[in-house]
């Protein structure tokens, strides 16, 4: 590689991208989103050719995983080409994965032409096995819908791991139910605390908050839990279950401090650069991209704020001031 790769300030190379290309969802799950959103004018979303332009940038510069998230990334229009124009990473070596975060509604459209761009594995999010719970946490959502979409990535032979959100009071209950149905399916399952930031005008989120040590705890009751070293490029930490052989990660970001190998940053669809998840700390990038076709001030401008990566996260239940789209991105994480 001609250019140096991306360090921050605490020796960590940054390696790891995710990639808002749509504020925009077909669901409005309540964790996440108001029922009624505002999203941003289409003029303030970089084009699908620019988002093509800042990820190639961060390729050179080392990055070797590359997560596209939302909103939800498959309801973007035309995203499919850009998927397609990614791949050409991924034949050059130069890309090790490329995959995407979704809530499992476009699945039975898409799958196909996202393993032909030579995605492996996805992550979707699902919270709940209840068909009136999950129209409930989604309001828009439908269960049949998702399933089957699943069922679409595994006859295209895409790898599927489940996110799903510990919610108290919610999803309490299906802890074991949707343990067995992950096991069934040979899906991995990552367990997600509730991250209760944001100002949405809904005071449930506190009373939502589900610890994941307790989750953990409540885990160990029925299953033998063995701690494993691997690492995905993300905050989960995970266990085996000796019972089924099935792997289950669990993401505590309010409980666990991950800092310490934090190796990815996270880029908005209007060309903001979050440098960590739990700060406020930004940097513009739309600026320099479309000031000039060089790349030489873009990518300047990528190092400068790398330049800024704090050394850990601020999480904190009584901050109401971080933005909702942080959580967002953040209810739906995992490696």
């Amino acid at each position: 590689m001609s250019e140096l790769p991306l360090i921050d300030p605490f020796a960590r190379a940054i390696s790891y991208l995710r990639v808002s290309v749509t504020d925009r969802c077909d669901f409005r799950c309540a964790y996440c989103m108001t029922e009624h959103m505002t999203f941003l004018p289409k003029a303030e979303l970089l084009t699908l050719e620019e988002l093509d332009r800042l990820c190639s940038n961060f390729i050179a510069l080392g990055v070797e995983k590359l997560r596209i998230t939302g909103g939800e990334p498959l309801v973007r229009k035309g995203i499919m080409t850009f998927f397609d124009s990614m791949s050409r990473h991924l034949q050059s070596g130069a890309l090790q994965e490329l995959t995407l975060t979704t809530n499992g509604s476009q699945l039975r459209k898409y799958a196909k032409d996202l393993a032909a761009c030579g995605v492996k594995r996805i992550n979707v999010s699902l919270d709940t096995l209840d068909d009136k719970k999950f129209a409930e946490i989604t309001r828009w959502g439908r269960l049949g819908q998702v399933l089957d979409g699943i069922e679409a990535a595994k006859e295209a032979g895409l790898q599927v791991k489940i996110n799903a959100v510990a919610l108290k009071g919610f999803n309490e209950d299906e802890l074991f139910t949707l343990t067995a149905w992950c096991a069934a399916a040979n899906h991995d399952l990552t367990f997600i605390e509730v991250m209760p930031m944001g100002d949405m005008g809904e005071a449930q989120r506190i009373d939502q908050y589900w610890p994941l040590k307790d989750l953990r705890a409540r885990l160990a009751t029925r299953y033998s839990l063995e701690d494993l070293p691997d690492r995905t490029g993300g905050p989960a930490r995970y266990v085996r279950l000796a019972e089924t052989g099935q792997r289950v990660g669990f993401i505590t970001p309010l409980t666990h401090n991950f800092c310490e190998s934090c190796n990815r940053v996270r880029l908005t669809c209007t060309g903001e650069l979050y440098m960590c998840l739990g700060q406020e700390d930004m940097a513009d990038l739309r600026a320099p991209l479309r000031a000039s076709p060089d790349n030489a001030a873009l990518r300047q401008a990528i190092r400068r704020a790398i330049a800024r990566k704090p050394k850990g996260h601020d999480f904190d239940y009584t901050r109401q001031v971080v933005k909702g789209q942080m959580t967002r991105h953040m209810s739906h994480t995992g490696g």
